[in-house]
């Protein structure tokens, strides 16, 4: 069985559109095939080209997407639509343009938010501008030539201070930055700067499955994307490690961690549930026991990874009303998985395929997909489920 690639994402020193491409190119991926792949768009006037620069003493690839005389006098803001449709009308991979769409649509909504209208009516600034556009879809499809299995982050460092923008002058992080952030773990040193931006927040927050330490891994190889800003407390730069773990179907060990609940309010569950998975945890599932007095309870189970464990176990003490956890070695047996888009008479759709011996046993399309699309069709969302897991099948023979 092959190994799992692992990406991880060091922001240190925050994260922006700009430092993602340039750590990629830094860490082996190809300028010239993501040039191949923007061709494709329907956007001109600019170049895109990388140099070796030094932040703090420290080196790191600065990617600059250069605008000739007409592009800048010319720029316009951008309606979410109007990305959607110039993504959908290129060649880019199926994959990519998803992605794509995706970190747009995240940006669109959170921008609706904070300005009280709606993601239709919205229109892009500087997230709209052609940089900004190239930085977005040249990191996704970076992402998808380096091929990682997982993704996982580092907490944020935002910075702190104002910024000026064309809605004025504004805390840091920006409000749409903030909103984007929701539920990712961030912090700030002290530093007078915008170290993260909406358009890294956006990046870093659909991308990334997991939010922590370094995994355990092995390291093949690490790249350095400069900012653009000189800071004099810390070097400018987003560090990205590509690394890999032994896939096999018998996982390492991994703790189970559970506590007793019967003071509080069920609603905060989901919320409980969604900052575990951020944290690191594996699986989050909940079971009725009957505590002292015969009160009912509920009892709280958590599968975690080693090196997550504190961060798990910080999440429960920090979000639940129990006192303390209880927790046990465990084994775990998992299959090797991928994802791919698959295209059905309904629409596109994610599936996950899990293998042994490079034999598909298991097939399951992503929930949100089939819903979106059963909603729009009004059909059946097992249609759409029995549809994709046959697609897939036949696609895996």
């Amino acid at each position: 069985m092959r190994n799992k690639r692992v990406i991880y994402f060091d922001c240190f020193s925050g994260i922006s559109g700009d430092m993602v491409l340039g750590a990629f190119v830094s860490l082996g991926v190809a300028l010239k095939e993501i040039k191949k792949g923007l061709k494709s768009l329907n956007v001109k006037g600019y170049k895109i080209n990388s140099r070796q620069v030094k932040r703090n003493g420290f080196v790191g690839t600065k990617v600059n997407v250069v605008l000739n005389q007409t592009s800048q006098k010319s720029h316009r803001a951008r309606s979410f639509n109007d990305i959607k449709i110039l993504i959908e009308k290129s060649d880019l991979p199926q994959i990519v343009k998803y992605n794509s769409i995706e970190i747009f649509r995240r940006i669109g909504k959170v921008e609706a938010k904070v300005h009280g209208t709606t993601i239709n009516k919205i229109h892009f600034h500087e997230v709209g501008a052609i940089d900004s556009i190239i930085d977005i879809i040249g990191g996704t499809l970076g992402m998808n030539l380096l091929n990682a299995d997982f993704i996982v982050s580092s907490p944020i460092n935002t910075g702190e201070g104002m910024v000026k923008c064309k809605h004025g002058t504004l805390p840091i992080p920006a409000p749409a930055t903030l909103e984007l952030l929701k539920g990712i773990p961030c912090f700030s040193r002290g530093i007078k700067k915008e170290l993260t931006t909406p358009t890294g927040a956006a990046f870093i927050g659909h991308f990334s499955e997991k939010f922590g330490s370094l995994p355990h891994m092995r390291v093949l190889s690490t790249g350095y994307g400069a900012g653009t800003m000189e800071i004099k407390e810390i070097p400018n730069l987003l560090r990205v490690v590509l690394g890999e773990i032994k896939e096999t179907s018998q996982n390492r060990s991994m703790k189970m961690i559970e506590t007793n609940i019967d003071d509080m309010n069920p609603e905060f569950y989901d919320h409980v549930t969604d900052q575990l998975f951020k944290a690191g945890a594996v699986d989050v599932f909940f079971a009725p026991v009957n505590m002292k007095k015969n009160r009912p309870g509920t009892l709280l189970s958590i599968i975690a990874p080693d090196e997550y464990f504190d961060s798990v176990v910080r999440i429960v003490l920090e979000e639940t009303s129990t006192f303390g956890v209880r927790y046990y070695d465990i084994d775990r047996i998992v299959l090797p998985r991928k994802q791919k888009m698959i295209k059905t008479s309904f629409g596109k759709v994610r599936v996950k395929i899990g293998s042994f011996n490079e034999s598909t046993l298991t097939i399951s399309p992503e929930y949100e997909d089939c819903k979106k699309i059963a909603l729009r069709k009004e059909i059946p969302i097992k249609m759409v489920y029995e549809e994709a897991i046959k697609v897939a099948r036949n696609l895996e023979q």
